[in-house]
């Protein structure tokens, strides 16, 4: 490792120690993984799976069986009624904005229960201008701020008994903020309150990162409808693109049609050879997600070991494959980034600097050296460049790789010490 990857025996004394302490947690995800294996096989039993569900189809993409299989397989591993699984999906900030747009009319109220989304979200709502939001079709949004990591069940309760609210939107994952990530409990919790006070109200989950990391989804504790990205959790790092959206049939039935077009929905949309991709994505999700999160888990202990501030803590029950680094300073963040990219099988040679990314307001420093452009569930590292410097690290496609990553990153920032 020395000679190849600059890696120091010292580094590798570290993380064998930290390893060591992970053991028990590795035991938890084993058990997870083998639990939605069994669930994804089932599923691929009851739905009969053969090889002509890899065919390609083309043009208006109508019958296109091995599409129709695929969704049937997510309807099961998400508990939902009804699933829309799609190539034609750019990302899950794609999917969650045709589901917004679907689910939403001019006049109607959009209210966040988490805070004020991920970046990418900020103009399809209206919260930086764009003539295209949902803000210009005359549709309201409202937000409010979790307290404490947790929600604030008191204002959702009176916001709800004083306002007609549409859709709640919650964010599982953190995205670029400081806060958790929300567990399945609190959204159970918060559900419940919801429903109560208003049955008519669509709950929608933005699931993205989430998926696979427990054992149910939003949906088994009464989410309306979820949505993630195959390029993230459920596309285990085959398919080379796509999103999907789960849940109630007949707000599937809507995304479908603002997807594609009104009276053809779900019933146009070429697969062009990419059934296959997503079949063998899902099948090894399990299996990628647990090595995502060992990796997570390594990553905590070594850098809380080291002295940095980590979120979670190794031994944390966690609600996505994200683990959190704060530095306090941009240097390291960028060192420990660049060692990320180092590491990579693609693009190793590059160093990689922070820019202007379409999407965000500050400079991002992204190391993803993947085989799909921007995967989060294969190795990478990502982060704003302001206050307090956090690195956003998740994903890898087997545990040894991203072993071997987080070390050359460590190697990295003590050779900024030296």
């Amino acid at each position: 490792m020395e000679s190849s990857l600059g890696i120091s025996k010292e580094v590798i004394e570290l993380v064998d120690k930290c390893e060591r302490d992970c053991l028990e947690e590795f035991r938890k995800i084993d058990d997870d993984c083998s639990y939605n294996s069994l669930k994804v096989l089932n599923s691929f039993h009851k739905n009969q799976v053969v090889e002509g569900h890899f065919n390609a189809t083309t043009g208006y993409g109508y019958n296109d069986v091995g599409r129709d299989v695929i969704e049937d397989i997510f309807k099961d591993i998400l508990e939902s009624e009804d699933a829309l699984v799609r190539s034609q999906f750019i990302s899950g900030s794609h999917a969650l904005t045709v589901c917004l747009f679907a689910l939403l009319r001019p006049g109607d109220l959009l209210l966040s229960i988490s805070g004020k989304p991920y970046d990418t979200l900020d103009e399809v709502i209206g919260i930086k201008e764009n003539k295209s939001s949902l803000k210009s079709f005359g549709i309201f949004y409202d937000q409010i701020d979790l307290v404490d990591d947790d929600f604030d069940y008191n204002k959702i309760e009176k916001y709800l008994k004083d306002n007609k609210v549409r859709v709640v939107e919650i964010q599982r994952s953190k995205g670029y903020s400081t806060r958790k990530s929300l567990s399945l409990e609190k959204l159970e919790k918060v559900i419940k309150i919801i429903k109560n006070i208003d049955s008519d109200v669509i709950i929608m989950v933005d699931n993205c990162y989430c998926e696979m990391v427990g054992r149910y989804e939003p949906t088994h504790v009464g989410a309306d409808v979820i949505v993630g990205s195959l390029i993230k959790n459920l596309g285990g790092g085959i398919a080379p693109n796509g999103a999907y959206i789960a849940g109630r049939r007949d707000l599937i039935e809507l995304c479908a049609e603002r997807l594609t077009l009104p009276g053809e929905g779900r019933e146009v949309g070429p697969s062009l050879g990419i059934n296959k991709q997503i079949l063998q994505g899902v099948f090894m999700a399990p299996s990628v997600v647990a090595s995502a999160l060992k990796t997570a888990v390594l990553t905590s202990r070594v850098m809380e070991e080291l002295g940095y501030d980590v979120e979670p803590k190794y031994n944390e029950k966690r609600a996505d494959i994200v683990q959190n680094i704060i530095f306090h300073d941009p240097d390291k963040l960028i060192e420990f980034t660049r060692g990320i990219q180092q590491a990579s099988p693609v693009d190793s040679n590059a160093i990689v600097e922070a820019w202007d990314m379409p999407g965000y307001d500050d400079k991002v420093i992204m190391a993803s050296g993947s085989f799909t452009q921007g995967s989060s569930i294969e190795l990478s590292c990502d982060g704003p460049i302001r206050e307090p410097y956090i690195a956003y690290m998740q994903g890898s496609l087997t545990y040894p790789y991203g072993k071997i990553g987080l070390m050359k990153a460590i190697c990295n920032l003590l050779e900024m010490r030296r």
